[in-house]
């Protein structure tokens, strides 16, 4: 069955407000704050970014005459100036819904700054595949003919590989052993599912990568949307980004690139 890839964002990084408070208290700035109180992963990268020149206010650090008050204006100077590594202190926990195994080994290229935890096809028994049609097939009513019957096709040789080899008798290792042997009948194209976790900088990146014109279909497809998420819930490190539709696709460009 034809499906669209699906985008979740089912986690991120929080602050622990006693914690915080704590460590304000001892480095002897516990009246400061946030302004205005942005997201909990936007206060961590400004927490983190101010300790490294004690520019919480201009009394702690006899070389600083001015702060930039807002956390808007203190993270986009930031990521002007490049300090990426201030970014890696925040993180994000996607995961990845009716993505094929095209878009998961275009993916876990991205590898600096992630986690990953993929569907098993050893362990997990196909029975019926569903499956994403790029553009260039959906355009033809010919081709989609021909792609669908494929997929039909290569769902019933699971099945019925899974009837002549699987009894109800055997132990999970043997299921297991035979699972995997029949997925090697299973295409790139079928619908699986994958966790991601990043930091921020490795999102900016990979945003930038993964939604230009010249990246894979299904991958653009995936990370405009987490683009928009990102947009959306973290303004403040995601704000300077422009977008343009181009052949069908969102497309996310910043003048601040390799943060």
């Amino acid at each position: 069955m034809q499906i669209s890839p699906k985008v979740f964002l089912i986690g991120e990084t929080k602050v622990n407000e006693d914690g915080l408070q704590a460590m304000l208290k001892h480095i002897g700035v516990s009246t400061w704050k946030s302004i205005p109180r942005p997201s909990d992963i936007e206060l961590l990268m400004e927490v983190y970014g101010r300790v490294c020149y004690r520019s919480f206010d201009t009394h702690h650090n006899p070389n600083i005459t001015k702060i930039r008050k807002t956390n808007k204006e203190y993270l986009a100077n930031i990521i002007e100036k490049g300090d990426g590594s201030v970014l890696e202190h925040g993180q994000a926990n996607f995961f990845f819904g009716d993505v094929s195994r095209v878009f998961t080994h275009e993916l876990v290229r991205h590898r600096v700054g992630t986690a990953i935890s993929q569907e098993s096809l050893r362990f997990v028994r196909l029975e019926n595949i569903n499956w994403y049609a790029p553009l260039c097939i959906q355009e033809s009513s010919e081709a989609m003919v021909i792609f669908a019957n494929t997929m039909d096709t290569l769902s019933r040789l699971q099945r019925e590989l899974s009837d002549i080899l699987i009894d109800d008798t055997m132990s999970f290792n043997e299921k297991k052993k035979i699972t995997s042997a029949i997925r090697r009948c299973a295409p790139m194209g079928l619908a699986t599912s994958i966790g991601w976790s990043c930091n921020m900088r490795t999102l900016r990146h990979v945003i930038e990568e993964r939604t230009a014109p010249w990246a894979e279909e299904e991958i653009r497809l995936v990370f405009g949307k987490v683009a928009a998420i990102a947009i959306d819930r973290w303004p403040n490190i995601f704000g300077d980004y422009d977008t343009e539709m181009v052949n069908g696709f969102r497309v996310y460009t910043t003048k601040n690139k390799k943060v």
